[in-house]
């Protein structure tokens, strides 16, 4: 495989630019995490946060690399990879998770870069860049992510109503303010999990790409693991507190028992998927989770015109990004 010619300066620039990618991915995302749990009053705001930080970064010892092999590998074909691409890429999913952000739709930040490395290979050469393996897999759990977490969420939800049938409401409240600790930080391990070894797979394909990294090397370098992992739970840290209110409370109300139910739905569907190497959205799959639990109490307790707006915002991720991708990559052309 021949290699790109780029100067030191400008991966430089580009490694930086994937990492606030991730920085914006856990900003973003950090609502998914504690958005149940702070709505339900189990958990302040600045505690939730720190919570979900600390089990993003420490999934770096649970979960495996196979999404990051996906992204990196899987994605597009590596004859068209360059920093013209790359910064495409970066730009369209970056673009398109500041203005869901500021409007305070949860989107898929996942999706995003996906559609942003399509976006961008697809201006440079057309359809044949694309890997359809790779893409049918991402594009099919769109549906089934969600799903999944909505089937998990009720199940879990109905079950437990079962076992606490003879149980007070407080004593229940009681023991599901504790129980939801333990799902919350479990749905921060998968999030981390998944999430961070997404721009783990776009910074091994550009040093591969570079000649930095060998082309059939198993796992990208250390420090980038360890920085894509930091940056993530960094970007936690500050919160996208403009979707929380929309994830924990404008779908369907939740009491902890309900907080701990879609958390452990979404938990499971997030670290199922990181062992398949599939990139999935935490954001649609706690979603599905969040509307699973308020189905099974009740379908009148959803807001089902929310989570149809939510639906559609998912929709136009994908192509959204792209457009924004393709237009940066022209722009990367122009001026890099």
């Amino acid at each position: 495989m021949s290699h790109i010619e780029i100067s030191f300066w400008a991966l430089f620039a580009l490694v930086g630019l994937a990492l606030i990618f991730d920085f914006m991915n856990g900003f973003h995302d950090a609502a998914n995490a504690i958005a149940t749990v702070v709505s339900t009053g189990v958990l302040k705001p600045q505690t939730a946060v720190a919570m979900a930080a600390f089990f993003n970064f420490i999934a770096i010892f649970v979960v495996g690399l196979k999404v990051a092999t996906t992204i990196g590998k899987g994605t597009i074909e590596p004859s068209v990879i360059d920093h013209y691409v790359i910064f495409g890429a970066l730009v369209g999913a970056i673009v398109w998770n500041v203005i869901t952000w500021y409007y305070g739709i949860p989107s898929s930040s996942s999706h995003a870069l996906i559609g942003g490395l399509v976006g961008a290979a697809v201006a440079k050469s057309g359809t044949g860049a694309l890997i359809s393996g790779g893409l049918i897999k991402t594009v099919t759990f769109i549906v089934v992510a969600p799903l999944l977490g909505f089937v998990l969420g009720s199940l879990i939800m109905l079950i437990v109503s079962w076992v606490f049938v003879k149980s007070t409401p407080r004593k229940v409240d009681t023991w599901f303010r504790r129980l939801q600790l333990a799902s919350a930080a479990g749905y921060s391990l998968g999030h981390g999990g998944n999430d961070a070894q997404k721009t783990m797979g776009i910074i091994w394909m550009l040093l591969i790409a570079s000649g930095h990294v060998a082309a059939d090397a198993k796992a990208p370098p250390d420090w980038v693991i360890i920085s894509c992992y930091g940056a993530i739970a960094f970007g936690t840290l500050f919160g996208g507190w403009r979707i929380v209110k929309t994830m924990g409370q404008k779908i369907t109300k939740l009491k902890p028992v309900g907080g701990f139910c879609a958390e452990t739905g979404g938990a499971i569907t997030l670290l199922m998927a990181s062992f398949w190497g599939v990139p999935v959205s935490t954001t649609h799959t706690i979603t599905g989770a969040i509307v699973g639990v308020g189905s099974a109490q009740k379908m009148s307790a959803v807001r089902w015109g929310v989570a149809g707006n939510i639906v559609w915002a998912w929709i136009f991720t994908i192509p959204a990004s792209a457009f924004v991708a393709a237009v940066a990559w022209w722009v990367g052309k122009h001026i890099m």
